[in-house]
């Protein structure tokens, strides 16, 4: 059985855009506050573009921790947030992943884009997999995730995903139940692999 550990840090997955909905801005500073409330720190893509640099500007003016991690490339092209607690350049966007994984004790996406959409899909992959035990959340401002919840539940439907798995990422519209219940989450001991359909 998996048991949980108290979080210390919490990788954050979001839209390098604001989108164009105020409810996305506000939802970022209102995740951002409640990170810095509870003394976890921040670990995110590591730029002052869109949401992200919503996220990690409330949580420094919290008086909170945020780390940065950014590719080179977005370094160079002047991308990386000036008033980071610290930062890493890593050399590629796969290693870029690798770290904020390696650096945080569970995920929470926002709205966002493909980069979004891709990195709550692999971290909530590997779990699945085994290869962690780290739970993921999306933050569902203005329902922006229930496509997501859908296609969940219609993988499940077609025979290729267990519940358990559907229902492993939390959601939640309040930063504060969204994290208590990252707090208790616990990852589920099943294997992926359904048996085999009948002819």
């Amino acid at each position: 059985m998996n048991i949980s550990t108290p979080l210390r840090s919490v990788a954050v997955f979001c839209g390098s855009n604001y989108g164009f909905k105020p409810d996305y801005v506000e939802g970022a500073r209102a995740l951002g506050r409640e990170i810095a409330r509870r003394g976890l720190r921040l670990v995110y893509g590591g730029t002052d573009k869109g949401l992200m640099g919503v996220m990690a500007d409330t949580v420094l003016a919290e008086g909170g921790e945020a780390v940065g991690i950014i590719t080179r490339r977005l370094c160079d092209l002047g991308h990386l947030h000036p008033g980071l607690t610290r930062h890493e350049v890593t050399p590629d966007m796969r290693s870029r992943k690798a770290r904020m994984s390696d650096c945080a004790d569970a995920f929470i996406a926002l709205p966002g884009g493909l980069g979004t959409f891709e990195e709550l899909f692999e971290v909530a992959t590997l779990i699945q997999l085994g290869d962690h035990h780290k739970g993921v959340a999306c933050l569902n401002i203005g329902g922006f995730f229930e496509p997501v919840r859908n296609v969940l539940e219609h993988a499940v439907n077609e025979g290729f995903m267990k519940t358990e798995h559907s229902q492993m990422v939390l959601f939640d519209t309040d930063p504060v139940a969204l994290i208590d219940a990252l707090e208790r989450w616990q990852a589920p001991t099943v294997t992926k692999w359904l048996g085999t359909p009948v002819a």
